[in-house]
């Protein structure tokens, strides 16, 4: 139920934000180059297990990366800035009373909640589940952190709960550690490196 009333209220949301064109800069933009498969973060396969659906291999659907059009990108932008509106920043801890829980968002969560509901509104804009992609970070201050991976024929983008700014990966200023592969969202690649890191930033949106 409280998937059904959190889509509801960022569905609101949507209708206050403008449309947005395609930037020039996305042309210019490359695709993070993975490597093979690596560990799964504890958070993840907890999430895995009480929603198998979202954690299988993928069939059925294209492997190349969504064509981003002008209302692909509408999409990508309104729903990051939506979800970043919406949902209150807190620690697992503050909430579960926990650390890495890993969970869809009723009116609070730490960065992998906001990237769980991004990435579901997603799919039902109809982006295939190959083209989004949770991804582990490392912030400058060293403290871990995911945002969501979207990769596009014009390069990898990414949606964060720190900024409603949806920016090319080599703009923002995270070291990559690995994402979820894009044939099986249950499994993990590396991303040049294969570091461990504890997720759970929780500072407010921009």
């Amino acid at each position: 139920m409280a998937r059904v009333l959190k889509r509801g209220c960022v569905v609101s949301a949507l209708g206050l934000l403008a449309f947005s064109t395609v930037p020039s800069s996305a042309t210019g933009s490359s695709a993070m180059i993975t490597g093979k498969l690596t560990s799964q973060p504890i958070g993840h396969y907890e999430f895995c297990l009480a929603y198998a659906d979202e954690c299988r291999q993928q069939r059925g659907v294209s492997f190349d990366p969504v064509k981003l059009t002008k209302e692909i990108w509408t999409s990508i932008v309104n729903i990051n800035s939506a979800v970043n509106m919406v949902i209150e920043p807190r620690s697992d801890f503050d909430i579960f009373g926990r650390e890495e829980v890993w969970t869809f968002p009723d009116a609070a969560g730490d960065c992998e909640d906001y990237v769980l509901l991004k990435r579901q509104l997603l799919i039902n804009e109809g982006v295939s589940p190959s083209a989004l992609l949770i991804t582990v970070a490392r912030r400058p201050n060293g403290e871990g952190h995911a945002v969501l991976t979207v990769r596009t024929d014009r390069g990898d983008f990414i949606l964060d709960n720190l900024t409603s700014q949806v920016r090319a990966w080599e703009q923002t200023p995270y070291k990559y550690l690995k994402r979820q592969s894009e044939r099986h969202a249950g499994h993990w690649v590396s991303i040049k490196t294969t570091d461990m890191t504890v997720v759970g930033s929780v500072e407010k949106a921009k």
